[in-house]
């Protein structure tokens, strides 16, 4: 039986992105993925952007350092986004100005008028907004391909329906028991299981940290007028909405975090109707049909930053996850960081300014 360096439970962005990191650096690498294909659930289901001041302040950094690749790679397509409120909202509009002005993300603030010109149609009542220049959209089926290939070319297993159903750890290797009778063997179990990651931690006897699935929905709507292909990213300061052209469409989510198990998630009819009257309030467009509606787990860990390194009580054992919603947009620079951790290496440009302690498992004590 083949022995692997490291074996990682998740296909998602995350693992892909990781995998092929580990085995362009000489790794021999597994990927368990549960499903028949890679990226079925959160990966495959998000409206992604590369927003720099997604996820907190701590996240800018993350965000930033992966900025260079995916533009150049051509992942990317310049949207700008726009986080507006109403007279009410000022003082959040200036507090959000406070908080990242440091960061080093592009940010200003703007008024009424150049706010009508950015959002046809825009309802009286909406006076400001903080204006975000370099918001891009993600190709993240691209990008998702793009890591797979690399993971592939250097060398790494991908094993789909392979859901881990036991793991054990006998001198210093892990024996991997999937639910189809299939066995693998790893040095180090990286656990990359989105939603599922405090479950794989359990299997492994690292206990669960407290990761919760967060449901999200969004919907695709066809209005009238259609969105223009240009328009920017629109979320509401107080964090009730957001929405975006795609392809002659208008992607739209009520921005929930509903609670959930880890599932295949589905949508439910009250958040696509709350989407919509939000929406309503918004803009004076007409809805002329509801044409899809979706919903994704993001994972969050307690303190909502993401868990890159090893676990500090189960040997062989580390954490890819908590990736939020900002996974995908990170993820040149996650893979990159996490990988050196696990291999022992020096930081490079990439790298070099990140603080893994923010993301060190050991921080939950």
């Amino acid at each position: 039986m083949t022995i692997y360096d490291f074996a990682i439970v998740g296909a998602g962005i995350a693992g892909a992105s990781l995998a092929a990191e580990l085995g362009e650096g000489g790794a021999r690498v597994l990927l368990l993925e549960a499903e028949d294909q890679p990226g079925y659930h959160a990966t495959g289901r998000s409206a992604a952007f590369w927003e720099e001041c997604y996820g907190g302040p701590e996240l800018v950094p993350l965000t930033l350092a992966s900025g260079d690749y995916l533009r150049e790679n051509g992942f990317l397509t310049q949207r700008g986004a726009l986080y507006i409120g109403r007279e009410r909202d000022a003082p959040a509009l200036d507090a959000f100005m406070e908080r990242f002005g440091p960061t080093g993300a592009t940010i200003q603030r703007i008024a009424r008028e150049p706010l009508r010109e950015l959002i046809p149609g825009l309802r009286e009542g909406w006076t400001g907004a903080v204006w975000e220049p370099a918001c891009a959209d993600i190709d993240v089926a691209s990008l998702h391909a793009h890591y797979l290939a690399r993971a592939k070319a250097a060398q790494a297993v991908l094993e789909c329906r392979a859901r881990l159903g036991e793991a054990v750890r006998r001198e210093g290797i892990w024996s991997l028991a999937c639910s189809d009778g299939r066995v693998f063997a790893a040095k180090v179990l990286i656990n990359s299981a989105g939603a599922w990651a405090d479950d794989v931690a359990g299997m492994a006897g690292a206990g669960p940290l407290g990761i919760q699935p967060l449901r999200r929905t969004v919907v695709q709507l066809r209005t009238a007028p259609a969105p223009r292909p240009d328009q920017p990213l629109v979320l509401d300061i107080s964090g009730r909405f957001y929405f975006k052209p795609e392809a002659g469409r208008l992607w739209l989510s009520p921005h929930d975090e509903e609670p959930s198990v880890p599932c295949d998630a589905a949508p439910e009819e009250l958040a696509v109707a709350e989407a919509i009257d939000r929406l309503e309030q918004v803009v004076d467009w007409k809805i002329a049909a509801v044409e899809r509606r979706w919903a994704g787990l993001r994972s969050f860990a307690p303190d909502r930053l993401p868990i890159y390194g090893y676990d500090p009580r189960v040997e062989g054992f580390a954490w890819f996850a908590g990736q939020g919603g900002y996974g995908i947009q990170t993820s040149p620079a996650a893979a990159r960081l996490a990988a050196q951790l696990l291999l022992g290496r020096t930081r490079d440009c990439m790298t070099q300014n990140l603080d893994a302690s923010l993301y060190d498992p050991a921080r939950f004590g």
